[in-house]
């Protein structure tokens, strides 16, 4: 049932005045004048019948006091009426319930509603007590405004007093309500299904509770147990059947029912009398597969009449599984509370009574746990890149997982940016909604796992928004904002930017910064602005957009805070003064109408300021000024509404000229053959007319008549800073005759130059030979050509040449000291060992001293008298070269391996004797035979030798043996199997046997060597000489 107020039908609004009661009338904790309506409507709503039924419109008009006194007189005689009361506050009273106390009777299990609705004015505050108890925290709630108290799932406890009280300003009542909870019946114990076997005993329970205490009653298949046929095996005690040495014919169906006032139950229960041996239920060699270090439960459902005792075993041979290691159960399963791998086996399960055994193998597997080895890590990245997760899994070999994301533990999303791979996720341009819980779920047929990391997406802050200008003063205002979302990472800062849209519009200017978690800030402002503001967030990641402009507020004028910066005084030309500054910007100017107001006056005099004003310039020239004289200079800005303060004054100089005069008494002393010192007076301050700049040395080396005509005189020029008297002129060249004068210069260029100085510099060392070469070496000589020193220094007095031989392992022998005349350029040395290095040393002296030197290396030649021993007499001694190069043919390493080639040649010539000789008796013997040459002597029969060879060229004998013709070919069209010029060759190839096999070479022509042949392997010595 509800009030509604028509013609719209809108619910009559509840407050702790205005109340609806359970029993839907409305009540007015006390009237007002807006209560007065004519269209309060009552709607009762059946819900089953899904039907609404409407009373008639109530009016209700509230009327005042004097009203009512009136309305009273006027129908005093025929109206009845309830005397009024003042509008004045009274204490509460019930309007319901009355009285201070009632009952309340409610069934357990439902909901308890208890309500108190109290007159007053003050309207009253109700509160809510139970005497004998605690209220329910969970089951009790507080309606319509705490004047309906509801406590939910009622049950007996919450029987007892309940106390309403209801309390204003003016005093409090309270009222009693005396609740008790009555019960339909429940259950406390139902019966159940009962098995037994022949002989056994047992029980039925039927115990049930409410309020009032429930009767019990029993039924044997659907008869009062009363008038149902006896059985002694049978005995009733109230809620309880004992049986005891039940038969078969104790089977029946009991039925137990347990009612009161308030309603009933009724349950049956099934007793059977069995005697069945046991049965095992659960399937044949059941496989159980287990996770490791998780309980393992193997089933062993059974049946029998009496009830079988289960014994667990484990393996052919085990004994029973004990209890304190195993859980067994009454259902017949054998728990193991943390199943390991060595639990990895078969176990069976034996049922037994007294009828018989039965028994089942049960195999049980323990598999390795998944595990995620590698977990997604938690992720930030900006707006717009790209992440991964990683999720690498390990499982157990015999099982197969399978590897699935979610995002939020819902699917992903189904977007082509996100990508899965055997072990990553990677989402592609990151958005917004891309942030959330990602978790990585790996499932097998066994277990699963899973592991979350959070993708955090930042960014730059969003722009602040909703900016306001307030407290708008002459020099300050407050700027107020609304930040922008900070995408996941803090702001830490504003900066708020200005425009100045009457002097600078479009240019944004810097005004402050505040820290991220202020939203306010009090500007500074300056006169005559116009400004509008913006403000720009700043994150770890950057600064957001700016924000959009404020509106403008414009500044009044007031006279300038400040002068015009960078005052100088410098004249442009000998009789004027430059006054320059920086002038104001427009921000600075405070006002419309600015000015500048320039003053000067010489420092040293009495005149007064002269003063000028100018318009918005940087520049005043005062013209008629004396040369270089100090003025004292201040520029003041104004504008229309006045004067800055009073400008600090800055000192300037007229324009400088030329200085008058030149340095005296120029002096030089020559330090040494580089170095000279120069001295002068200085002058004075007057003759300078300008800024001291410092003082300029101009110098230059005399020239020669002849170089004089073929190029101008270099000059060289030196500039001391400030007011130096002297000053060192290094890098002079020694031996020579130098010229030098001083000048004197100012801001405005130099003075007259003083009188030439001459003088000389000393001889010094020279510099090195400027070439040194080795000629003509012979056996026990070589010669020395130079040139002198490019730059002498002085005059040459002589030469000194060192030198010192050098062995093959680069020792220096003794050092041989040579002096030579200088007017010498070249130099023969004798008595010198032959074939042997040199090294020479050379350098020039003068007065001064030894300058720097040159170095050279040099070979005499060989001794071809002492060579001749060793090399044939028709190869000529190589002539060794002055070189720089180690002679490799003097170098122990290199004898030796020339030694060995030899001694290697020599041993292969002698295997190819042996070789030939024991192939004389092949075919290709009688084919040589058979096209012998004429030249070849016919080979002994008897001995197996070679006729003797003889060479027309130079009739020097080869080695006995050889068969090679005199050109030294073999040709081929006359013998396909005769040998090569073994003599030299290696290309002959020979069986186990030593016979030859492969065919001959064709023609070998002669090698000339250096111009001679020989028949004999190649010298060391011939080699050396080639070498070098």
């Amino acid at each position: 049932m509800s009030l509604r107020l028509s013609p719209a039908f809108q619910r009559l609004p509840q407050s702790e005045r205005v109340s609806q009661g359970l029993n839907g009338d409305l009540y007015f904790s006390n009237v007002l004048p807006e209560d007065t309506r004519e269209d309060y409507i009552c709607y009762a709503r059946f819900n089953h019948t899904q039907t609404i039924q409407q009373k008639q419109p109530i009016s209700v008009k509230v009327i005042s006091v004097d009203e009512l006194n009136d309305t009273i007189a006027a129908n005093l005689s025929d109206t009845e009426f309830y005397g009024a009361k003042s509008h004045r506050e009274r204490p509460p009273t019930f309007l319901t319930p009355e009285g201070n106390a009632s009952r309340k009777e409610e069934l357990r299990g439902n909901v308890l509603s208890l309500e108190c609705i109290a007159e007053g004015l003050p309207t009253p505050i109700i509160y809510w007590i139970k005497e004998d108890g605690t209220l329910s925290i969970n089951r009790t709630f507080y309606r319509n405004f705490k004047k309906t108290l509801q406590i939910v799932q009622v049950t007996e406890a919450d029987s007892g007093n309940y106390q309403c009280i209801a309390k204003n300003a003016l005093g409090a009542i309270h009222h009693t309500i005396s609740v008790t909870v009555k019960a339909a019946p429940y259950w406390i114990i139902a019966p159940q299904n009962l098995v037994l076997s022949p002989g056994e005993d047992g029980t039925l329970i039927c115990r049930a509770n409410g309020n009032p205490k429930p009767r019990i009653s029993w039924l044997l298949n659907g008869v009062p147990i009363e008038i149902a046929p006896d059985d002694p095996s049978r005995k009733i005690d109230g809620d309880t059947i004992i049986f005891s040495n039940v038969q078969e014919r104790s089977s029946a169906v009991y039925q137990c029912n347990a009612s009161n006032e308030y309603g009933y139950l009724l349950a049956n229960a099934f007793v059977n009398v069995l005697a069945e041996p046991p049965r095992i239920l659960t399937s044949a060699d059941t496989l159980y597969q287990v996770i490791a270090n998780r309980p393992a439960l193997l089933d062993c459902a059974f049946f029998g009449s009496p009830l079988p005792t289960i014994e667990w075993f484990k393996g052919a041979k085990g004994s029973a599984l004990r209890e304190d290691i195993y859980v067994l159960h009454e259902n017949g399963t054998l728990e193991i509370p943390v199943a390991q791998k060595d639990s990895t086996g078969t176990y069976t399960c034996v049922a037994r009574n007294k009828l018989g055994m039965a028994k089942n193998d049960i195999h049980l597997e323990i598999k390795d746990p998944t595990r995620i080895i590698k977990q997604p890590e938690y992720a930030v990245v900006q707006r717009g890149s790209t992440v991964s997760f990683e999720c690498i899994v390990k499982h157990d070999h015999t099982l197969i997982p399978t590897v699935m994301w979610l995002k939020d533990h819902r699917e992903l999303p189904s977007d082509g940016r996100f990508t899965v791979d055997k072990d990553r996720l990677v989402v592609a341009d990151v958005n917004d909604d891309d942030g959330g819980t990602y978790t990585c779920v790996a499932n097998t047929t066994l277990d699963n796992v899973s592991a979350s990391a959070v993708l955090s997406v930042v960014d730059v802050p969003n722009p602040p928004f909703d900016l306001e200008l307030t407290d708008q003063l002459d020099r300050s205002v407050q700027l107020s904002w609304t930040p922008g979302d900070d995408n996941n990472s803090p702001i830490t800062k504003f900066i708020i930017e200005y425009e100045d849209a009457m002097h600078e519009p479009g240019l944004w200017h810097h005004q402050t910064e505040v820290p991220g978690a202020q939203t306010t800030a009090q500007l500074k402002l300056s006169p005559y602005v116009n400004y509008s503001f913006r403000v720009m967030a700043v994150n770890s990641l950057g600064r957001s957009l700016p924000s959009e402009a404020s509106e403008q507020y414009l500044t009044k004028a007031a006279e300038p805070d400040k002068n015009p910066t960078a005052v100088e005084g410098l004249g442009s030309e000998p009789d004027n003064l430059v006054i320059t500054w920086k002038p104001l910007n427009g921000f600075e100017s405070n006002g419309p109408g600015l000015q500048y107001k320039v003053s000067w006056r010489q420092k040293d005099g009495d005149d007064e300021w002269t003063s000028m004003v100018v318009a918005d310039v940087s520049k005043y020239i005062v013209s008629g000024t004396p040369t270089f004289v100090p003025y004292l200079i201040k520029v003041q800005a104004l504008n229309d509404a006045g004067f800055a303060p009073e400008p600090a004054v800055v000192l300037g100089h007229s324009g400088e000229d030329l200085p008058m005069v030149a340095p005296g008494n120029v002096h030089v002393n020559v330090v040494n053959s580089t170095l000279a010192e120069v001295h002068w007076d200085p002058v004075p301050l007057k003759s300078i007319r300008g800024h001291l700049q410092g003082y300029r040395i101009y110098y230059w080396k005399a020239q020669s008549s002849s170089t004089r005509n073929r190029r101008h005189i270099e000059k060289k020029i030196l500039t001391f800073q400030g007011s130096k008297t002297h000053g060192m002129l290094p890098g002079l060249e020694p031996f020579s005759h130098y010229t030098l004068n001083v000048r004197v210069v100012n801001g405005k260029g130099e003075g007259p130059a003083s009188p030439d100085r001459v003088f000389n510099t000393p001889e010094g060392v020279p510099s090195a030979p400027s070439s040194l070469k080795i000629v003509n070496p012979t056996l026990d000589s070589l010669t020395l050509e130079w040139e002198p020193p490019s730059h002498p220094n002085g005059v040459l007095t002589e030469y000194t040449l060192k030198y010192q031989p050098i062995n093959s392992t680069h020792e220096l022998g003794p050092l041989v000291d040579l002096k030579i005349p200088a007017n010498k350029t070249r130099w023969t040395l004798k008595n010198l060992n032959f074939s042997t290095r040199y090294k020479f040393y050379f350098y020039a002296q003068t007065a001064a001293g030894s300058g720097n030197q040159i170095t050279e290396e040099a070979i005499t030649t060989v001794d071809e008298g002492k060579m001749a021993g060793i090399l044939p007499p028709d190869v000529g001694a190589g002539k060794a070269m002055a070189s720089r190069q180690v002679d490799i043919a003097t170098q122990g390493w290199f004898i030796g391996l020339m030694c060995a080639v030899a001694l290697l040649i020599l041993i292969l010539l002698i295997v190819c004797f042996i070789r030939r000789n024991k192939g004389g008796k092949y075919p290709v013997k009688e084919k040589e035979d058979a096209h012998a040459d004429p030249e070849i002597q016919p080979m002994k029969e008897d001995d197996g030798t070679f006729g003797e060879y003889s060479d027309a060229e130079d009739h020097k004998p080869l080695k006995k043996g050889s068969r090679t013709p005199s050109d030294r070919t073999v040709k081929k069209e006359d013998s396909d199997d005769s040998l090569v010029d073994y003599g030299e060759g290696v290309n002959g190839q020979f069986n186990e046997d030593g016979s030859f096999i492969g065919q001959y070479s064709g023609k070998k022509e002669k090698e000339p060597a250096e111009g001679n042949e020989s028949s004999e392997a190649p010298s060391p010595v011939n080699a050396m000489n080639s070498f070098v």
